[in-house]
């Protein structure tokens, strides 16, 4: 592990072969431990690729974490899963940064949130692979799968890593939450659900049809995007959310 800013607890951490986490702990004032967090990954290989960039206002805090990595000027694709401010919100600063990235989302986003950034954004058919070098990610429509008419996500094939967006959200960050664990993060996220005001799922009437597209990856791990990442059965953790949603 690497704290790349101990008064933050930003922190990154390689969690599969070439991937790592940028771990951003995130809590009210006056809250300690953090109490959330927002994750980004890194795909560090010949076309370096950026899954989600983090809230606007943690620019800083990502541009640094990647540097601890390699360049930012190296980045080439910036790619997000669903429009909100934690996925893409930092996007126009990290194409100032990064000269010769594109921004790319799904057919859906592309479409309607084309005119929100400073380049042109790429849009990704479902199935589509997109070879970095040793790494092939392959993008996955899913459309309000938790959220998001555009949603959808990536699936890392020689590591078999899904970036799994919002799926599996827990609560916690910095130094008490892992970044890889094999801990029942189901469970967490569900308490979280359920404790909260708001569910986050949209409870489409083929969310279970789209997990079950997921779960046939096969994934090992899962790169949730608020929490820790989970490694072990994938396809059995995805059937397990759908028999809840």
């Amino acid at each position: 592990m690497a704290i790349v800013d101990a008064s933050s607890g930003t922190r990154v951490e390689e969690i599969a072969d070439g991937i790592f986490q940028i771990h951003l702990p995130v809590a009210p004032e006056g809250a300690s431990p953090p109490q959330f967090s927002f994750n980004q990954y890194l795909i560090v290989d010949d076309e370096p690729l950026l899954f989600h960039t983090g809230p606007r206002r943690m620019f800083e805090r990502v541009r640094d974490a990647i540097a601890h990595v390699l360049p930012v000027q190296r980045l080439r694709h910036i790619v997000y899963s669903h429009c909100e401010s934690d996925e893409c919100g930092a996007m126009n600063q990290l194409l100032a940064v990064a000269p010769a990235a594109r921004a790319a989302t799904g057919a859906i986003g592309a479409m309607v949130n084309g005119d929100l950034f400073d380049r042109p954004l790429a849009a990704l058919a479902d199935g589509e692979a997109l070879c970095v070098g040793r790494h092939t990610l392959r993008w996955l429509d899913a459309p309000h799968l938790p959220h998001g008419w555009d949603c959808g996500f990536l699936v890392e094939e020689s590591t078999r890593t899904l970036l799994c967006g919002d799926l599996f959200t827990q609560p916690g960050g910095g130094a008490a939450t892992p970044a890889l664990t094999t801990s029942d993060v189901l469970e967490a996220a569900e308490r979280m659900r359920r404790a909260g005001t708001l569910d986050y799922f949209a409870r489409a009437p083929d969310s279970r049809q789209l997990l079950e597209k997921l779960a046939r990856t096969a994934p090992t791990t899962l790169a949730c995007m608020h929490g820790s990442a989970w490694s072990g059965d994938g396809a059995a953790m995805l059937r397990r959310l759908a028999e809840k949603v």
